[in-house]
């Protein structure tokens, strides 16, 4: 008698990862689609031969949704949201192998867990200082105008004093913090001003001859990167020089202020009840004005 036994493969093994914790530096400006680990670097085995279904999570909270898998069969990670390095530097994955469907309640599952740390990259022009953002995300900072004044026909040997301060911009990617230079660019016909490439110090070449303004167009670039770079407006008041300082026409102002009278209401001149008070100031250095 001739028997026949058949050995049934018994669903008895969990799919097996080739690496447990895999670490991975992804810089900051990595395009959407982009392989973040290969297929074949988290592909698990399963000694039953079964085929294997995975599922990608995140456990750090507002780090969802930047990475997906392939596939429901294929592990392959890629990059599907843009990166910021301002909103988060790292974050954890976790993949799982199991050789039945998610749905499916009598399944076998491995895990690996893949480590992300976000590389900051060269994505941001200088920023003038000081700056205010414009958003929440602390991306977009705009400058105001820097303004000065200047004497007609004087040399200036110091570098000029500027409102709200002194020429300053600043690498937005602190973490690579490229060097900046400085330059004129526009607004300066006649080279009457210089700016110092390294400090920003804007200083006089020769003498202004006229009243007027000069609106001056100053550029900070990144010396790894002249495409990255931004211009600023710079405004500088050429008037008369004022050799004496205002004062008033009368050490002391007496005035009448009746009892009733509503907010905004008229004070008049002590002994003249129909003259309003006037209080003026003088500069023998304006005296027409």
């Amino acid at each position: 008698l001739g028997v026949i036994v058949t050995i049934l493969n018994m669903n008895d093994n969990s799919p097996v990862f080739k690496q447990t914790n895999i670490t991975k530096v992804v810089p900051e400006d990595t395009k959407l689609g982009a392989t973040i680990v290969a297929r074949e670097d988290l592909s698990a085995s399963d000694a039953d031969l079964d085929t294997i279904f995975y599922e990608l999570t995140t456990s750090v909270p507002g780090t969802d949704g930047y990475f997906a898998i392939r596939g429901v069969n294929n592990p392959g990670i890629y990059l599907q949201k843009a990166l910021d390095y301002e909103k988060f530097k790292m974050t954890t994955l976790v993949l799982y192998a199991r050789d039945r469907p998610m749905s499916s309640t009598d399944t076998n599952t491995g895990t690996t867990t893949i480590n992300i740390f976000i590389e900051q990259a060269d994505t941001r022009s200088p920023w003038f200082l000081p700056c205010t953002f414009i958003n929440m995300t602390s991306r977009i900072c705009i400058s105001s105008p820097y303004t000065g004044r200047v004497n007609i026909s004087e040399m200036s040997t110091e570098p000029l004093i500027l409102e709200p301060g002194p020429i300053h911009a600043i690498d937005p990617d602190y973490i690579l913090n490229e060097k900046i230079v400085y330059s004129i660019v526009g607004g300066d016909p006649d080279e009457v001003f210089s700016v110092n490439a390294d400090t920003g110090n804007l200083t006089m070449n020769k003498v202004a001859t006229s009243p007027g303004s000069y609106l001056l167009q100053v550029m900070a670039t990144q010396v790894n990167n002249i495409q990255k770079y931004s211009i600023v407006s710079v405004e500088i008041k050429v008037i008369n020089k004022s050799d004496n300082p205002p004062y008033f026409e009368n050490r002391i102002y007496n005035g009448t202020a009746f009892v009733g009278l509503g907010p905004r209401s008229f004070v008049f001149q002590a002994g003249d009840p129909s003259t309003p008070l006037m209080i003026t100031a003088a500069d023998d250095d304006f005296p027409d004005v």
